[in-house]
């Protein structure tokens, strides 16, 4: 089974970055020089995926948008003569061909995959979460799709994390069949410190195998009234059986204000046009503090 399209996420409200997000949509908030929903799609168009499926809500339009044509801006920019800008703004609206489905109410991660059944059929999908950026030479989505090519079962990126915050997140517990994948024998969703020997954390990456919604039918929402995937992953554990995957790279929090800052300086220093500048400058107020 190969995997073709990719569900990303966006409905939700972005409320840890109020009142930046009170109009902008928290996905349209700029790492460097651009959004960091375009970090995440490129990463999955890098991992050869073409078809984003975004979940949407009201006043996420802007979005769209900026994976759409813009005949005036691109007009402008060439009666300018800014050919560099017009070479961007045209890469970006051809990244990928974007489908929108409206989550109509924020019932929860396992909600919002669930309301893409109908586009995404009867064939496995990865979902990308727009608050985790990763910075890898391989894409994080492309080392997934290897492991779920060899095995044809579902897979969730994890990142070990210290013992003494295994409480903040989803934690697997699992053996370990080939070098950084797991076959997951128990999902744990923020387990008190010193209740799991594992510090194995679920991110923001996940492939999923179609039989993921007839789970998520059968879950049953949890706090807040909202369906919790994790929940119905650990269905599909026990009837087909899930792989966890230990990727290559460096993960960031976007969702986070410290951790959009760290993901801020770590793409700023790679730039290559402000990586050196940027560098010198941030050496400059360390020695500073001295």
């Amino acid at each position: 089974m190969q995997v073709k399209k990719a569900v990303v996420p966006v409905a939700g409200l972005g409320t840890r970055f109020l009142p930046a997000t009170k109009v902008i949509p928290k996905e349209m908030l700029t790492v460097v020089d651009r959004p960091t929903i375009q970090y995440i799609v490129e990463e999955v168009v890098a991992s050869g995926i073409k078809e984003v499926v975004l979940v949407t809500a009201s006043g996420k339009n802007a979005i769209e948008d900026h994976f759409d044509y813009s005949f005036e801006l691109e007009s402008f920019l060439a009666q300018k003569g800014k050919l560099d800008l017009l070479k961007e703004v045209r890469h970006i609206s051809r990244l990928i061909d974007v489908v929108s489905v409206r989550q109509k109410e924020p019932l929860g991660l396992g909600h919002a995959v669930k309301v893409t059944r109908e586009v995404i059929g009867n064939q496995p999908f990865a979902v990308s979460l727009g608050d985790d950026l990763v910075d890898a030479a391989t894409p994080c989505v492309y080392q997934m799709l290897q492991v779920f090519d060899r095995y044809q079962e579902s897979v969730v990126a994890v990142q070990e994390v210290p013992p003494d915050q295994v409480d903040r997140y989803g934690i697997i517990e699992g053996e370990e069949v080939e070098d950084g994948v797991f076959r997951v024998h128990r999902m744990v969703e923020k387990p008190a410190v010193g209740t799991t020997r594992s510090n194995l954390a679920v991110i923001g990456r996940y492939i999923l195998r179609p039989e993921i919604f007839d789970c998520l039918d059968r879950t049953l929402p949890g706090v807040g009234g909202e369906i919790q995937l994790t929940d119905a992953m650990d269905i599909l554990r026990n009837e087909r059986g899930l792989y966890a995957y230990r990727f290559k790279g460096k993960r960031f929090d976007a969702g986070d204000k410290l951790g959009y800052l760290k993901a801020t300086v770590n793409y700023a220093l790679s730039h290559s046009e402000l990586g050196g500048s940027f560098a010198e400058y941030l050496r400059k107020i360390v020695s500073s503090l001295d």
